[in-house]
């Protein structure tokens, strides 16, 4: 898909933006402009709920001046409300001199795609053939058994085209497609008065093929269901440290919150990460090598370019347990003297890019998942997780939604509403088996980060970890 210019406004006009940015010192100015259109498909209550459409452009102007950032935005395009913005983000800086910066030199239009699917773009499809897709997801959950009670099914997607130039001479552009398609499903037991929740999606920078060869729609209704209805079977864990074994895929979600974040790197130039002064140091079992990769093609957390228009590649961050890299966006890598990772991200034109995660993952490993759970005499099985809590200090609290009993090398009883509490350095030493089946979760996640969301993705093999602290019942 060739870009779309939906902004209409010449370099010349740019480079004008760009040096009002600077007409009172600073190192560095930027421009992100953004065009997006959002659409929305809701059905509950056996009805198409709610149909939506949004659509959005502005631009952010940006200033850096040493370790200070200045940053204004807009929503019109209209030459004296640009001027406004540029000169609010030049507050930072007091100084009254003026310079200007090269003319543009690279410019980019379009990339090479390689992460993005264009081949059925979702926001350009009918939308009788979205709601067939709904109700497809519908019904998919609503017949799979009769406990189940209560359906949302949702379709969700996005097309952005972003550009951004820059006082350094760049100029660069990017188109961004994003389809979710999701179903949550209650299931009730009469006989218990219980009722349990399930949840299940797919999608990526994908078009609606995707979920024609790939994900069909009923499979992801089923899933949701299947999840409620094992669960009104299911009893909190017992209590206690055990061996604890994290399912592949969903399970990553533990890795992104407790180690990914921390890796980040202006949690680390300010010293609010317990990993700020690890470089280098070991932190974990040598088997442990994690990752975050923008590159990996269709992925939710992918990209071409960041949003400053850095092309990213697949950053190390811990490799044989010894801590080797952070993600980093300009502002920090510039102030601790590394290179760009690729990771500067921000919700939208309105805010400024920080460094974010994209596709975190901790690597597979050479144990088959049999022969772990093979090795635990009685133990957890965290399968779901619902979220958690993680502290500068790397203390965490995740609670886990679904599982099983690890009983003689078996999966036995179902299991629910557990926690999982620890430290992460603490855990990542105590990581015993990795698994060869490395999977990621489900193309859903959106991270949240000083106020602003990001679309991610994380996986993990399965792993073992000697000892863990669970929470349930005693």
């Amino acid at each position: 898909m060739n870009y779309q210019d939906n902004f209409h406004l010449s370099d010349a006009v740019l480079r004008e933006v760009l040096d009002s940015a600077l007409s009172r010192g600073g190192d560095f100015s930027e421009i992100y402009l953004e065009y997006k259109i959002f659409n929305l498909i809701n059905m509950e209550e056996d009805i198409i709920k709610e149909t939506a459409q949004s659509i959005s452009m502005g631009m952010g102007i940006r200033v850096i001046s040493g370790e200070k950032t200045g940053f204004g935005y807009t929503s019109s395009l209209e030459p004296p409300e640009i001027k406004k913005a540029a000169l609010s983000a030049a507050a930072v800086t007091s100084s009254p001199s003026r310079r200007r910066g090269p003319a543009f030199k690279v410019s980019v239009s379009p990339l090479n795609q390689e992460v993005s699917s264009f081949i059925r773009p979702a926001h350009k499809q009918p939308l009788e053939d979205k709601i067939a897709l709904v109700k497809k997801v519908y019904c998919g959950a609503q017949e799979f058994h009769p406990s189940i009670k209560k359906v949302k099914a949702a379709v969700m997607d996005q097309i952005q085209y972003i550009k951004i130039v820059n006082s350094e001479g760049l100029s660069i552009c990017d188109t961004r497609p994003l389809t979710k398609l999701t179903c949550s499903a209650i299931a009730e037991s009469s006989s218990h008065n219980q009722r349990e929740f399930g949840f299940s999606g797919g999608g990526g920078r994908v078009g609606m093929e995707y979920f024609e060869k790939t994900l069909p729609p009923q499979k992801i209704g089923r899933s949701a269901a299947q999840e409620a209805v094992t669960l009104l079977e299911a009893a909190p864990p017992p209590a206690g440290e055990m061996p604890v074994v994290l399912a592949p895929g969903h399970s990553g979600v533990l890795i992104h919150e407790a180690v990914g974040h921390l890796l980040e790197a202006d949690f680390n130039r300010k010293k609010t990460s317990i990993f700020w002064d690890k470089m280098g140091k070991k932190v974990g079992n040598e088997q442990v090598n994690i990752y975050d990769d923008p590159t990996i093609p269709f992925f939710r957390g992918s990209y071409n370019i960041d949003d400053e228009g850095t092309v990213p590649h697949k950053t190390p961050l811990i490799r044989e347990g010894r801590v080797v890299g952070l993600l980093q966006d300009r502002l920090s890598a510039q102030i601790m003297n590394q290179a760009l990772t690729g990771h500067g991200r921000r919700q939208d034109y309105s805010c400024i890019p920080i460094p974010r995660m994209s596709n975190s993952y901790i690597d597979k490993g050479t144990y088959s998942p049999e022969e772990i759970i093979k090795s635990v005499e009685r133990g957890f099985y965290a399968q779901h997780f619902q979220g958690g809590q993680v502290e500068d200090s790397g203390k965490f609290t995740f609670s886990v939604s679904s599982g099983y009993l690890i009983e003689k090398g078996k999966l036995t009883a179902p299991v629910k509403q557990a926690t999982l509490i620890g430290s992460n350095i603490d855990i990542l030493q105590k990581i015993e088996m990795i698994g060869t089946d490395l999977k990621f979760g489900l193309q859903t996640g959106t991270c949240g980060k000083d106020g602003q969301a990001a679309p991610v993705t994380d996986g993990c093999p399965t792993l073992k970890i000697i000892k863990m602290t669970v929470g349930g019942q005693n």
